[in-house]
């Protein structure tokens, strides 16, 4: 059916209208049973929370913000959290610095490049926990090489408990994170490096730019999609750590290392404190989904 008036306008027919939503048909099945397996975990963690169930007691009756109202008074938990922001806010930056700079350095065709990459890329496919393990063995002070390397610069025994002076144990974990991580920063970013234009950036060399200008100008914005995505999962990720922390030290010494994942866990499944536990599970989903949210909208912005 047309219409007139300075335009036409095609009404579609009612098959090719079900043709075209089709699609839509399809893919709601999945839709529906990827939201339930989301929210079903949610909604009872919140219904949990606003009840009182621990080893001792059962109660499933409504006990309003009791447990919310413990946990925002308990300095335990907010050390936790400051803990895990500070392994955020030094491995991220590292982490994507070092990706970055290993993705220039392989970027070119190196002699046994292939090689090199699959053994960087090792670290990743290692499981964390074993990873940590591994490290924790390597940072004895007795027995671990690196105490006996440190020992041959220095001309003496370098007697350093990484893991349990509150000095080291930091730099010790963040090692160990920045170990296993890095090559999965290195890869994304090798892939995006390796799609830039490089006329644009031969032009730029010829031009007389400086390799950091260049780079700001240029390289950046074609990266930045891949990298904001990078450094949004790895955030994600770190800010759930727990398997290197828990092999090398449990959350020690004391609680100094301890993060909100081994707080959580510590609460949950050693002391059986369900629905506190619940509550706490409950404010970092919120607290993750406010950052995802405000992240995507700025991409969003950027682009």
């Amino acid at each position: 059916m047309v219409s007139g008036g300075g335009g036409s306008a095609v009404a579609l027919a009612p098959g090719r209208l079900a043709d075209r939503n089709f699609k839509y048909y399809m893919i709601f099945p999945a839709v529906l049973v990827i939201l339930l397996i989301g929210l079903f975990p949610v909604i009872y963690t919140l219904i949990i929370s606003f009840q009182n169930l621990t080893m001792m007691d059962e109660d499933t009756s409504f006990h309003g913000l009791m447990h919310y109202r413990a946990l925002f008074e308990d300095a335990r938990f907010w050390e936790s959290l400051l803990h895990t922001f500070i392994f955020v806010a030094v491995a991220l930056p590292a982490e994507l610095l070092l990706g970055l700079a290993m993705a220039y350095l392989f970027l070119e065709r190196l002699p046994g490049r292939q090689i090199f990459v699959a053994l960087l890329v090792l670290p990743v496919v290692t499981s964390p926990i074993i990873a940590g393990a591994t490290w924790r063995l390597l940072f004895d002070n007795q027995f671990g090489p690196i105490n006996q390397i440190l020992g041959w610069f220095a001309g003496e025994p370098v007697p350093i408990i990484w893991l349990v002076d509150p000095n080291f144990v930091y730099p010790a974990i963040l090692i160990a994170e920045i170990w296993q991580w890095t090559p999965f920063m290195f890869l994304l970013l090798l892939a995006a490096l390796s799609n830039v234009d490089k006329s644009q950036t031969e032009a730029a060399e010829l031009d007389g730019a400086s390799f950091l200008r260049t780079f700001r100008l240029i390289v950046l914005p074609a990266i930045w999609p891949v990298m904001a995505i990078a450094v949004l999962i790895r955030a994600l990720d770190l800010f759930r750590l727990f398997d290197v922390v828990w092999a090398l030290t449990r959350g020690g010494p004391g609680t100094s290392t301890e993060t909100i994942s081994i707080y959580a866990y510590v609460a949950g499944f050693q002391q059986f404190e369900t629905s506190y536990t619940a509550a706490m599970a409950f404010v970092v989903i919120v607290i993750l989904a406010v950052s995802i949210t405000l992240v995507l909208r700025r991409l969003e912005i950027d682009r």
